[in-house]
């Protein structure tokens, strides 16, 4: 009798899960249960799988709205009616077009109206309890024939009703009191055992019989066993086959030479269990959208657990030589894995979208979709949203939330939002999309689900990855990352600034490159991709790492599982020191001798489960999934689990033995990498580290041109002075809008400077290209029409000190030369012929170009006040504009000339010693002692501009805090771990800095 539930995926409406809304039902006694979630289909494979579970059938539909208003509900007759319901509300999502008063002529839906006076559409008429007494006033036939029940449900109880309408306060974001009925469910929409409902329309033996056929003409199914993805990718599954040998048959004489044995084994081996299982074409396809972006000069990096496959090897999906590594195919694809395998492309973010673009194109928008995600109501973020509705403000909410014992605190708003938020946690709040899923469907995806159409532009699914690997797909991770996008571009530069032709993919190469292997040993990481924080760059000193091996493992153990359970230290010190340490069981000695018994990667725990403690492999697979995130089942987890410790009492193993082995398991959480992932980054480390070890100049503009990294822009231009560049600031004659280099030069780009329009930027090198330099202010005001208050900003950063006159004159002069192009804004820039310009000065001077009326004469003198100009003010102007100096230095702020008892070369010399240094914050890192007290690692640049690491323990940090950005005096002991150096903090002071003279 239930046609019209809604779950919590009516977002910010319902309050019922899936699994709350089918238990409800069977309570209930109701033996068929329809969802219709408000304009989407989010739920409906949970909810089929879910019913099916409990024994009743499942009925899929959509209840569509449109301001608030119920339009109509579309329940599915069958698998076919669902699609249709689908492809109707992806076709005015994708659009941008309302959906309209009534819903089109599906073949496979049925249809049901909200009754009203005047009845819309041909379809069915719902009638809600409230409308029974009024039926007897019905005498049309036609009505009453097409009459069936229309009891919502939309939460448990009368609680659950109080937080239904925070919910719509929260999604209409306004304050709770000023709700309006028509925005909220009727407050008895709650689900009544199914005899009661019978009995309230039991005047009406027609209304009920309509229904009861309507649910027996609905039904939905899924296969949960069979895989989704687009089958084949030649058309046939044996042409499939052909091809891929085919490919990785070229791809191993390329990658190995006509005659190593091991890798043609390996090759056939990995074919025959590809095409058993089904994956010729998933291999295809990858291999496809790898050939469209090298064809387009794309760089990539193929990673995660494919790099465990010399087939994707031999294709160059991916860069890592599995035979090199040790890497077991079987961590990638077994015939015992749980879920189909998936790769992970890395691209630029400049080029990602093409690649996606290309993807779209060639295997169809009906075929093809983002993945969706969900974000949910979690931690903080569910109280300040509570509290908003409930009027408290946001300095109020602040304290709350730092202070929740203070005594002010407890009230009864606070209680009220506590007992909500409690019940709201995990509830999904927003459909977003995956950072790089893709699918590829064999049966078109609005067989699935409905897609929504978020900025990025591409059709994305209503629902996430656990729901895509519950139906059989399997995402292709399309990626994009700043440091392939900062490899590429250094490339472009060196060619340009040296006319050298660089090519980073000879990896073999660059791993044999001394240059490269002192940079690793010395931690010089800056700007390198995943080598450059403060943690790793300690990490590879500690280890005094030079070479791949070490430097995969370094990628991996510095995660927050390996680090936070202890074994990081542990490893450096197995590492040091191999023949003084015992293995924890002989199993660890057997299966991680390479990794000196510490689990470090992800196989590894695969290894344990399996040697260890028996499980097989597809046990162990799901422990190692759930590991990294990607499993909710939880009763099956907890099998697996009970299944580890009573397989382990079984063989007779020490307890605390095997509590030791899971409790290093178990740090693993959300934080695992597979050896073939870290393996990937490490190949994209060396790139990095080849062109900073021999074009550092290069290599620095090209990471600050792709804004990405550990770090802010100063940084990079700090580390870029440091490897000789001379920076200058921006310059119209010779800057451009991107930050350029000419020798060992580097100009800011203009995209540094704040409030600088972009058009403007651009407009400067544009027209200088075009028509040569400028030759003063007046003439760079006729070529570029660039308006008063951008003028302003461009002479205060220095780009126009090539004419030698200060900044004060030429602020004066700016403001005297107010001529303006007609509609500047419009046409910023016109490409003017400069000898033209010249020899008929007069022609380029009409009023519909320039109006020379309001520019002063040259041939007149002006007598300027004279203004001096001080370092602090310029230093002031590049904070203000840049954020960060580039001529100077914050150090040139300060009011003392102490610049430090020593500097951070120096500390290695100073162990044990109690001394002052003066540094430049940087970063901080905020982490939790077991006592679950903070405690803080900075990192600072003294006025040399090397860096130097501080650990503040939980007293330091109580009592001489950071205090924001800016130069600290820093009191304590220089220390050293494994030869590096580092100081305890005792004090620490934020240093005073002179005041602008200009400041009031």
């Amino acid at each position: 009798m239930y046609l019209n539930c809604h779950s919590y995926y009516s977002l910010r409406y319902g309050t019922l899960s899936i699994e709350k809304l089918v238990e409800t039902a069977k309570v209930c006694g109701v033996t068929t249960l329809a969802l219709t979630d408000i304009n989407n289909s989010s739920g409906i494979v949970d909810f089929v799988k879910t019913c099916r579970e409990n024994g009743i059938r499942p009925v899929a539909g959509i209840e569509f709205r449109r301001d608030e208003k119920l339009l109509y509900i579309g329940l599915a007759r069958n698998n076919e009616g669902f699609r249709e319901l689908n492809e109707f509300l992806s076709f005015h999502t994708i659009h941008g077009i309302p959906l309209p008063d009534q819903g089109q002529e599906f073949e496979n839906v049925s249809v049901i109206y909200p009754i009203s006076p005047s009845p819309k559409g041909r379809g069915l008429i719902g009638v809600p309890p409230s409308f029974i007494r009024k039926l007897a006033t019905i005498n049309d036939k036609n009505i009453l024939d097409r009459a069936v029940i229309l009891f919502p449900v939309t939460f448990a109880n009368e609680t659950e009703y109080n937080l239904h309408c925070n919910l719509r306060a929260i999604d209409k974001n306004i304050l709770f009191s000023r709700l309006r009925p028509e925005q909220l469910a009727a407050s008895d929409e709650m689900m009544i055992p199914e005899k009661d409902v019978r009995n309230l329309y039991k005047d009406y033996p027609q209304v009920i019989r309509n229904t009861e056929q309507l649910l027996g003409d609905c039904s939905i199914d899924f296969d949960f066993s069979t895989q989704k993805n687009r089958k084949t990718f030649t058309g046939n599954s044996y042409d499939d086959k052909t091809l891929l040998e085919k490919l990785a048959n070229d791809g191993l004489i390329y990658r190995y030479g006509r005659n190593n044995r091991e890798a043609t084994k390996r090759v056939r081996h990995e074919l025959e269990i590809i095409d058993k299982m089904g994956f010729s074409a998933y291999f295809l396809i990858t291999w496809d959208i790898i050939r469209y972006s090298m064809s387009r000069g794309f760089y990539h990096v193929g990673r995660g657990s494919g790099a465990n496959s010399i087939v994707a090897y031999c294709l160059k999906i991916t860069d890592v030589d599995p035979i090199e590594l040790d890497l077991y195919f079987e961590r990638f694809i077994n015939p015992k894995r749980t879920s189909p395998p998936d790769f992970d492309i890395d691209y630029s973010w400049k080029e990602r979208d093409e690649v996606l673009d290309y993807i779209f194109k060639r295997y169809g928008h009906k075929h093809t979709a983002l993945l969706g995600a969900m974000s949910t109501f979690k931690g903080n973020s569910i109280y300040r949203e509570l509290g908003k509705v409930h009027g408290l403000p946001k300095a109020e909410m602040d304290d709350l939330l730092k202070y929740p014992e203070k005594e002010i605190h407890k009230n009864e708003i606070t209680r009220r939002i506590a007992g909500l938020g409690a019940m709201m946690v995990d509830f999904p709040n927003i459909r977003s999309i995956h950072a790089g899923g893709v699918l590829i469907s064999d049966e078109p995806i609005t067989c699935y689900t409905a897609l929504d159409m978020p900025p990025k532009g591409f059709p994305t699914t209503q629902w996430d990855m656990y729901v895509a690997e519950d139906i059989g797909f399997e995402k292709l991770d399309i990626l994009s990352q700043r440091g392939i996008g900062h490899i590429k571009e250094t490339a472009e530069i060196i060619l340009k600034n040296r006319a050298v032709n660089v090519d980073v993919h000879k990896v073999q190469e660059l791993k044999k490159d001394e240059k490269v292997k002192q940079l690793l040993r010395i931690g010089e990481t800056i700007g390198c991709f995943y080598v450059e924080s403060p943690a790793m760059r300690g990490l590879l000193k500690k280890l005094q790492c030079d070479n791949y091996r070490s430097l995969i493992a370094a990628s991996s153990i510095i995660r927050p599982g390996v680090a936070r359970s202890g074994m990081m230290r542990e490893y450096i010190y197995r590492f040091h020191h191999p023949g003084e340490f015992n293995y924890l069981h002989p199993v660890m000695e057997e299966q991680l001798k390479e990794t000196y018994g510490v689990m470090v990667y992800q196989e590894d725990v695969l290894k344990v489960c399996h040697h260890y403690a028996g499980l097989d492999l597809a046990d162990a697979d799901v422990l190692r999934r759930a590991m990294s995130g990607k499993y909710r089942s939880k009763k099956e987890l907890q099998r697996i689990v009970d299944k580890f410790f009573e397989n382990c009492r079984n063989f007779g193993y020490p307890e605390e033995v095997t509590k030791e082995i899971w409790r290093q398991i178990e740090s693993f959480a959300g934080y695992s990498f597979s050896k073939a992932h870290s393996a990937s980054y490490a190949v994209e480390s060396y790139q990095s580290l080849y062109l900073k070890a021999h074009y550092p100049l290069e290599f620095m503009t090209g990471v600050i041109n792709n804004f990405g990294g550990f770090y802010s822009s100063w940084v990079y231009f700090n580390e870029a002075r440091n490897c000789g560049a001379t920076l200058h600031l921006p310059c119209v004659n010779r800057g451009d809008y991107k930050t350029s280099i000419t020798g060992t030069d580097i100009y800011v780009g203009f995209i540094h400077v704040a409030n600088l329009e972009r058009s403007v930027g651009k407009s400067i090198s544009e027209e200088r290209k075009v028509n040569g330099d400028y030759s003063g202010l007046e003439d760079f005001i006729i070529r570029t029409g660039t308006p008063l208050e951008q003028m302003i900003i461009l002479i205060r950063i220095g780009a126009f000190r090539f004419t030698g006159k200060t900044k004060a004159q030429l602020l004066w002069e700016t403001h005297l030369l107010q001529g303006k192009r007609s509609e500047p804004s419009k046409s910023p820039v016109r490409s003017i012929n400069r000898q033209s310009m010249e020899e008929n000065s007069t022609e380029y001077l009409k009023p519909e170009i320039v109006n020379p009326s309001l520019f002063y004469s040259p041939s007149k003198s002006y007598e300027l006040p004279s203004l001096e100009q001080s370092t602090v003010e310029d230093v002031y102007d590049e904070v203000e504009l840049l954020g960060f100096p580039v001529k100077h230095t914050y150090f040139d702020l300060l009011e003392t000339s102490f610049r430090g008892e020593i500097m951070a070369k120096d500390m290695i010399g100073s162990l044990g010693k109690k001394v002052r240094m003066l540094g430049q914050l940087v970063t901080i890192k905020y982490v939790r002692t077991v006592k679950q007290e903070w405690m803080h690692f900075g990192t600072f640049i003294d006025i040399s501009g090397h860096f130097f690491d501080t650990v503040h323990f939980p007293d330091s940090v109580k009592n001489y805090p950071f205090c924001g950005d800016g130069i600290y005096l820093v009191l304590g002991k220089i220390v050293e771990e494994f030869g590096f150096p580092s100081m305890e903090v005792q004090k620490m002071a934020k240093m005073p800095l002179k005041k602008d003279p200009r400041a009031g």
